[in-house]
């Protein structure tokens, strides 16, 4: 019986030694997937984030711009202009929502200073002045996000960023085409075209410098060692324990 007791014995550790290898396995292979699946799926970067939040900003100041428009314009093109603005807004936000929503990302909810302060400009300015004021505030602003949409465009790897920023082109060069319009451009008054040269990434690195969070974008390389770490931690592990055993 003492022999057959001692093959059970062996027969119980070596059971005891698999069990444990077939857990650290699994406990690599769970690091591994929760990790890549993270970086296929979310390739967002900072310029990335520039244009939600671009777009968001753009919606929280330009919608009560164009409201105030519709009522308190001088010209009939301006209030029609300023009605068609706000509401074309309102779709643009939400898409800009929806996107965030489905990248798990943090969008403002409040203008900025500075977009408040033009906001407070137009609220204390009447008649022809108002009409001026609205029509050059937004055709400059829509000026520069403008390129902004394009480099991004060009250059994302997200599916989601790619189709917002085609959605926002429209609306904003429809804008744009809108203000232009009303014939209260001043074309010498706006700011020079800077067009990049080749192979200069200036655009995007401006946008990657006003972006409000960090690149979320996760290495391959870097997934990969961490999975080598945790199944080298595992298999140290194992080997002790089946070493005491």
């Amino acid at each position: 019986m003492a022999p057959l007791d001692s093959v059970r014995r062996r027969r119980g550790h070596r059971t005891h030694r698999v069990a444990v290898l077939i857990v650290t396995l699994l406990a690599g292979l769970v690091v591994l997937p929760g990790m890549a699946v993270a970086a296929p799926g979310n390739q967002m970067n900072a310029a990335d984030m520039t244009l939600l939040n671009g777009v968001r900003l753009a919606g929280l100041w330009e919608m009560p711009a164009g409201t105030m428009a519709a009522e308190k314009g001088q010209s009939a093109r301006v209030r029609e202009v300023g009605a068609e603005i706000a509401r074309q807004h309102g779709v643009l936000d939400e898409l800009v929502v929806q996107a965030a929503n489905k990248l798990g990302a943090t969008l403002p909810s409040d203008p900025t200073p500075e977009q408040k302060g033009w906001l407070t400009e137009m609220q204390n300015a009447s008649g022809a002045q108002f009409d001026q004021i609205f029509v050059t505030r937004l055709r400059v602003a829509h000026g520069k996000i403008f390129p902004v949409i394009g480099a991004v465009r060009a250059s994302t790897r997200d599916n989601t960023v790619r189709k917002l920023a085609d959605e926002a082109n429209k609306f904003v060069n429809d804008h744009m085409a809108m203000l232009e319009s009303t014939g209260l451009v001043r074309w010498q008054q706006m700011p020079p075209a800077a067009i990049p040269a080749a192979q200069n990434d200036s655009l995007v690195a401006a946008a990657q410098a006003g972006a409000a969070g960090p690149s979320v974008a996760i290495s391959t390389t870097v997934v990969w060692a961490v999975f080598l770490l945790a199944l080298g931690a595992g298999g140290y592990a194992t080997w002790r324990i089946t070493r005491r055993s």
